[in-house]
């Protein structure tokens, strides 16, 4: 598509939706407790606002705050303020730490000057069939020309994604120089379109998207369970044929049950 020639500023708002399901194996309330500790320190406040700025420079904006927080008894919370061009230094508003945290505080917000990027996790467990599943939840919302879609394959490689469930919506409209309103900036069919084959290639994929609202969706669900790779405290090579599958049927029975998003 040819480059847009605007009258003012880009007011389209992309605002992408990535949510991920990690699934585990824990049988033991003490094997429960340290899957949970264990999440908490794989992806606490610290770890996750490095993942949020890389994405900034992924994208091609500028930090303007960062705010975050770790809560008890488990999850975490990051927030970025961003900006798609940087500012200078006497404009930007002094609550602003430009991604320069002090020790002190224990809460993550990032804030950008178009735009903003969160994430939130979420680990949970079932009361008795030794199933736990981590949900991370990350929303980039950007103004302007960047687009949160040249993130996608960072943020897919950067968790253990059993699950993915991406919402993309472009909002507002921008005015070209003879006043005709844009809707759209950038050509898009499938929010596939902008992940990599290599990534693509590792899951079974739907898309319902709504064209004429610019509003896309897919999910995406592992394709091959490796047993060992959900097991927590424990190795398959110790488990017989019978307890093997009653996991993988349970494990099966969890991802497919959130990828449909109903009980079976």
């Amino acid at each position: 598509m040819e480059k847009l020639k605007l009258y003012g500023f880009n007011n389209l708002t992309k605002t992408l939706s990535f949510n991920i399901y990690d699934v585990c194996y824990a049988v033991t309330p003490e094997d429960k407790q340290r899957y949970i500790e264990y999440i908490d320190e794989q992806y606490n406040s610290t770890r996750l606002t490095e993942i949020l700025v890389e994405i900034t420079k992924i994208i091609g904006a500028n930090v303007l705050n960062i705010a975050k927080q770790d809560y008890e008894p488990q999850g975490a919370s990051v927030n970025l303020l961003i900006t798609e061009e940087a500012i200078p230094i006497v404009s930007v508003d002094p609550s602003c730490n430009l991604g320069t945290l002090i020790p002190t505080p224990r809460h993550v917000v990032g804030h950008l000057d178009k735009s903003h990027i969160t994430v939130h996790t979420y680990p949970e467990s079932h009361p008795d069939k030794g199933i736990m599943t981590f949900r991370v939840d990350v929303d980039v919302s950007t103004c302007g020309e960047i687009s949160p879609l040249n993130a996608l394959n960072y943020l897919i490689e950067n968790f253990d994604s059993d699950i993915i469930i991406c919402d993309y919506r472009i909002r507002g409209f921008t005015r070209d120089i003879n006043g005709n309103k844009h809707f759209k900036d950038h050509r898009i069919n499938s929010i596939q379109d902008f992940i990599s084959s290599k990534n693509l290639n590792l899951y079974n994929s739907i898309d319902v998207n709504v064209y004429q609202e610019n509003v896309f969706h897919t999910k995406m669900i592992l394709k091959e369970l490796n047993l060992d790779n959900y097991l927590f405290e424990m190795k398959a090579e110790d488990l017989n044929e019978n307890e093997k599958n009653d996991i993988l049927n349970k494990l099966n029975q969890e991802m497919h049950e959130i990828y449909y998003g109903r009980n079976f």
